[in-house]
């Protein structure tokens, strides 16, 4: 099974994000232990732990097919933040910025017939479902519970379990 010279392309681009998206989830957590939100810092850094998860299954996906892999070269993520409530959104962001990249891949192996491709993306759909979904849960709790010191420190607590209860989901799924 050999897939396309573009395609090989496009899922080195996305083992590119994937790889931008865990170092910035480390930049993130660092920031949140630093800052003194515990759970928050362990939150992120089980995400950064997710998100090589999936470089490495693209990875894997291409070597199965007798394609190069191409390891990137990682821009430098920001540092610090405005707000614990900031991370999150910019956590969101490059989740949406994934999720679309994942669709324009399926879109390619639609018009490629790519049916290995298309058939191996259909696990990344239904992730950045979940992951979408759980960064703009968490954002929620801002809004429900408010942004006074002990608002955020009450979401910063709920954190520290929420990571484990999506994995021990994922891990049900795979």
């Amino acid at each position: 099974m050999r897939i396309s010279t573009e395609m090989t392309k496009a899922i080195n681009d996305q083992i590119s994000y994937e790889a931008s998206s865990a170092n910035a989830y480390i930049a993130i957590g660092s920031w949140c232990e630093r800052t003194g939100y515990d759970g928050s810092a362990s939150f992120f850094f089980e995400q950064a732990a997710e998100e090589n998860g999936h470089m490495l299954k693209f990875l894997h996906y291409l070597n199965g097919v007798g394609a190069e892999a191409i390891i990137p070269a990682i821009e430098k993520p920001p540092s610090s933040f405005e707000s614990l409530e900031s991370t999150f959104q910019f956590g969101l962001k490059g989740e949406q910025t994934v999720t679309k990249a994942i669709y324009d891949l399926v879109e390619m192996t639609e018009k490629e017939k790519d049916r290995s491709t298309y058939s191996f993306l259909q696990w990344f759909i239904i992730e950045q479902i979940e992951e979408e979904t759980l960064f703009q849960t968490i954002l929620q709790k801002f809004d429900l519970l408010g942004k006074d010191k002990l608002a955020i420190y009450q979401i910063d607590q709920s954190l520290a379990s929420v990571r484990s209860k999506v994995t021990d989901k994922q891990i049900n799924r795979q």
